[in-house]
């Protein structure tokens, strides 16, 4: 081999050299990648009691707000049971309030009329004593009318004594204390029924637990609905996220808190989400992302929530791109004292 034809593949091979290294320069690497899909917690909402279907106030794609009215059942059987039951309080209330009553006002009225006068007595008959028991010293009255006399004033205080407890008796409730006890307990278990049979009448007008979306309607007015069966399907935004797959390779890159950006067609730039779950099991890649390039590798679920103003902006079932974003510089604490 000559020296012109070495001298020429060298130069061959340091221009082949140059050329690889300015593609590598101009070329960067395609940035990490995950494929993925949107997806959402749907709220099926249905009535606590079985019930006839009789009125919907929504229709599917409508937005609702939390507490807006969704359907109503028939409840006219729990309506007679919540008046029976109040008018049955009532009742109960009325004897409580009987038993803790005195005598009437008029018959408390006429035993104070007879005290006043038999204490008024009394006071006479102690003044006549007072006065001939000085008179017989002299003479002036005999021994036996001052011996009458207070006799007659025991007989006064004892009729005192006894409508004084007359009174008192009137004045005191009807019943006795077990009685007023036992009546107490039964207006607490009707009260109890009342707010009972109120929650059942208010369980057959049910409403949206959450805004979002009535994402369907699964019964019409006439059917009869049983206990938990399934009438309205809402989606509330912040129920929305993305599922995406990483593969086995790259799961020490990911961490619950991280934050992801979100691609898909006609998606804001800053769409982004916050990982919420990451799988402990690995998985072979689903078929819905599958692929040539992606196929037999082991890979982990992985969920990431955007906020409640963006989810909005995502259908479920939507396919999505989802690449890592840089986690923010720590802040250190330099020997000046300041961070930086």
């Amino acid at each position: 081999m000559s020296r012109r034809l070495v001298a020429a593949t060298i130069i061959l091979l340091l221009l082949a050299a140059a050329g690889a290294g300015w593609w590598w320069t101009t070329h960067a690497p395609p940035p990490v990648e995950w494929q993925g899909y949107a997806e959402a917690d749907f709220i099926k909402v249905g009535p606590t009691q079985q019930g006839l279907l009789t009125s919907l106030h929504v229709a599917r794609g409508s937005r609702v707000a939390a507490g807006a009215p969704l359907f109503d059942q028939d409840d006219t059987n729990d309506r007679a049971s919540l008046d029976q039951t109040v008018r049955q309080l009532k009742q109960a209330e009325a004897q409580l309030a009987n038993l803790n009553a005195g005598g009437k006002p008029t018959e408390i009225q006429q035993a104070e009329a007879n005290l006043a006068d038999a204490k008024a007595a009394q006071a006479k008959v102690e003044n006549d004593l007072k006065r001939n028991e000085e008179m017989v010293k002299t003479g002036g009255v005999s021994r036996q009318l001052v011996e009458d006399q207070r006799a007659d004033l025991r007989s006064a205080i004892a009729k005192v004594q006894g409508l004084e407890a007359a009174l008192a008796q009137l004045r005191a409730p009807m019943g006795r204390e077990g009685e007023i006890k036992a009546q107490h307990q039964l207006v607490e278990s009707l009260k109890a029924a009342v707010a009972m049979a109120q929650w059942r009448v208010d369980q057959r007008h049910v409403t949206a637990p959450a805004a979002g979306i009535v994402a369907d309607v699964l019964a019409r007015p006439g059917e009869t609905i049983p206990a938990g069966g399934p009438v309205v399907s809402l989606l509330p935004p912040e129920n929305i996220f993305v599922r995406f797959f990483v593969p086995e390779t790259r799961l020490a890159d990911v961490h619950s808190g991280d934050k992801v950006a979100l691609l898909c067609d006609r998606c804001p730039a800053d769409l982004a989400g916050t990982i919420s779950f990451i799988s402990p099991q690995a998985e072979y890649t689903p078929p819905v992302i599958y692929s040539e390039a992606s196929r037999a590798k082991l890979v982990y679920m992985v969920e990431a929530r955007p906020p409640r103003d963006q989810a909005a902006l995502i259908n479920p079932g939507q396919p999505m791109a989802v690449r890592p974003m840089p986690s923010p510089p720590i802040a250190r604490n330099e020997p000046g004292g300041a961070f930086r």
